[in-house]
């Protein structure tokens, strides 16, 4: 659990340093695309350390390998707003990494990522964009820290 906390955490410093450092001089769509790639794992590592402590709670008697699996678990688990929020989000970005995507703009402030996802839904990542995910999956981060440790909301 702690580890699975731990590896949340350093994935949190790659996409930071992803998006103060190699975004600012790399402006490409593939650079975007790393950092979506990144904030997934900061996701997953983060939902594998809920559902770790909810065994050791004994709330669930295993942990399913599939990741999509994992985060239907979680959600049912820890039946609260954020953690559906955030699932919901993890969701996304899995969908996003996986659609085809067109780039618009590179090496420029505006570079935009577009791809479809569920055949209709068109999603742009735009820095400022990949700026909320980022904040998100902190956020995301602090609260399974919240949960774990069982502190109140601050």
């Amino acid at each position: 659990m702690r580890e699975a906390l731990e590896n949340a955490t350093q994935e949190l410093k790659r996409v930071d340093h992803l998006f103060y450092v190699s975004l600012k001089y790399t402006r490409t769509a593939d650079m975007m695309k790393h950092m979506v790639e990144r904030l997934i794992n900061t996701f997953s590592f983060g939902i594998e350390s809920l559902l770790k402590h909810a065994k050791e709670e004994k709330k669930i008697v295993e942990i399913p390998n599939n990741p999509a699996m994992r985060s239907k678990l979680a959600a049912e688990t820890f039946a609260d707003e954020k953690i559906t929020a955030y699932i919901g989000l993890y969701t996304k970005l899995r969908k996003i990494i996986r659609a085809d995507y067109t780039k618009r703009e590179e090496f420029r402030r505006h570079v935009t990522m577009t791809c479809t996802i569920d055949n209709s839904e068109i999603v742009e990542v735009n820095i400022d964009v990949l700026k909320e995910y980022y904040e998100t999956a902190k956020n995301f981060i602090n609260h399974v820290e919240r949960i774990i440790e069982g502190k109140e909301e601050e």
